[in-house]
């Protein structure tokens, strides 16, 4: 009886244990918050050409301040409803000598652990290059991979079983970042053996890759054919576009890039697209401005078109701005100010994973226009609309029949309507807005 009662017991702890691994090694589902991000640097936060150094002098990190001070952050992170971030795991930095790899004194340690203690999840970017084995910023010898995996390998081994993804490299299809210029051939023999070490040591680790700068389908051809599908559990892409295109022009570039993806995933695997890194500074290029609320406006349609375009995991570029320059382009992609001072990006942020929490998009609804959006969203039998276009603002007629709700606007404030008709008749302009039923109407949308 006794050994029985233990055995029952020991299967349910294992299952239960089984169950725990599998919800950390496994994306997210496609609900309202789970699946929002942001990029971190957690330095302190140098001038751009200091970080532009850094990036070929891992000397510049050897004081071991390079992630401090970061708890304000992750409180405020979470407190925005952002469930992931993503963060640079630089090799140079780890693995200062040959064979040794410091994670605690360089901070990811105490970094993992805040993120974790929040509900936070992590994409740990395994780059960049190390000059104990490569004199460019890339990987380009047979030692410099197998330096490099057995880099990756300690990295999954310290911090098995914990809700990481692990990103193999960032944009290697940019001259910057691979250095002399890009190579698909020399970047998949990268990661054929760095995923190999990384399942070598925890076969349900999620690896994504390539972290392609815009969604460049030649050359990520070219890797598909060199076998990149065969290694990695997600691809991602950082659809970056200018002040001109808004999120919503995302939609046909998916599209072409999962037909791309069907036509070389090998049988029998599903392989989900990521949106790694996207965001719209309040610099342009031309040193134009970019303003305040176009900022706010985007940042809540890119994560709500990317959920509605199915991508489990979508990262904003950047959380906050890296330096007090106005007129610094790279300073001000964040949607906190470099003192954290909340920007109206934030606000809107927070007001969409509050009011929206738990739900998840099940349809867009056909409107007059195709330039008006309006998705259907639901939550344990209750139903919400989110809705804006990429017109001039106007009036739109949803048919929703009679009902009541609370609208909730961009950056939070509310009201509650009522209507008796077969339609409600809304005002729409490129902030969205959420409408809550609160009585489920006749006709559904």
């Amino acid at each position: 009886m006794v050994r029985n009662t233990f055995n029952t017991l020991l299967v349910t702890w294992l299952l239960l244990a089984i169950g725990t691994a599998a919800s950390a090694n496994s994306l997210p589902q496609l609900t309202i918050p789970n699946n929002f991000g942001a990029n971190i640097h957690f330095t302190a936060n140098p001038r751009f050409e200091e970080m532009r150094l850094a990036l070929e002098h891992s000397s510049f990190f050897e004081s071991g301040s390079y992630l401090t001070d970061y708890n304000n952050d992750l409180d405020l992170i979470s407190q925005g409803g952002l469930g992931f971030i993503r963060m640079d795991m630089c090799w140079g930095l780890i693995e200062s000598k040959r064979g040794v790899y410091d994670f605690e004194n360089t901070g990811y340690d105490g970094l993992t652990k805040g993120c974790l203690k929040r509900g936070i999840r992590i994409i740990y970017i395994l780059d960049y290059s190390n000059k104990l084995y490569e004199s460019e910023r890339s990987v380009r010898t047979l030692n410099g991979r197998k330096a490099y995996a057995a880099f990756a390998k300690a990295a999954v081994s310290r911090y098995k079983g914990k809700p990481i993804l692990w990103e193999i490299w960032n944009e290697p299809n940019v001259d910057f970042f691979w250095k002399p210029q890009p190579n698909a051939a020399e970047y998949c023999r990268l990661v054929e053996i760095a995923a190999a070490s990384i399942k070598q040591v925890d076969p349900s680790a999620i690896v994504v890759a390539p972290a392609v700068s815009g969604i460049k389908l030649q050359w990520l051809e070219e890797c598909f054919k060199k076998g990149l599908l065969k290694w990695i559990d997600a691809l991602t892409v950082h659809p970056y576009r200018s002040q001109n295109k808004p999120p919503e022009s995302v939609i046909d570039e998916y599209s072409k890039l999962r037909q791309l993806i069907r036509k070389y995933t090998p049988n029998g695997k599903d392989i989900p697209v990521l949106s790694g890194e996207w965001g719209y500074s309040l610099v342009n290029r031309d040193g134009t401005r970019f303003s305040e609320k176009r900022q706010a406006q985007y940042v809540v349609r890119m994560f709500l078109v990317n959920l509605y375009q199915q991508v489990p995991v979508s990262i904003w570029y950047d959380w906050r701005d890296d330096g007090t320059d106005a007129n610094e382009r790279e300073y001000n992609f964040g949607i906190t100010r470099h003192n954290l001072e909340p920007k109206m990006a934030y606000i809107a942020v927070k007001t969409l994973t509050n009011t929206l929490e738990g739900y998840s998009i099940k349809k867009r609804l056909d409107l007059a226009s195709e330039n008006d959006f309006a998705l259907v969203l639901s939550k344990n039998g209750e139903q919400a609309l989110a809705f804006w276009t990429i017109e001039q603002p106007h009036e739109i007629e949803i048919p929703l029949g009679p009902g009541e709700a609370k609208l909730v606007k961009m950056l939070g404030s509310q009201i509650n309507l009522s209507w008796q008709s077969k339609q409600i008749n809304v005002f729409v302009s490129e902030s969205p807005q959420y409408l809550l039923l609160k009585s489920v109407p006749k006709h559904q949308p």
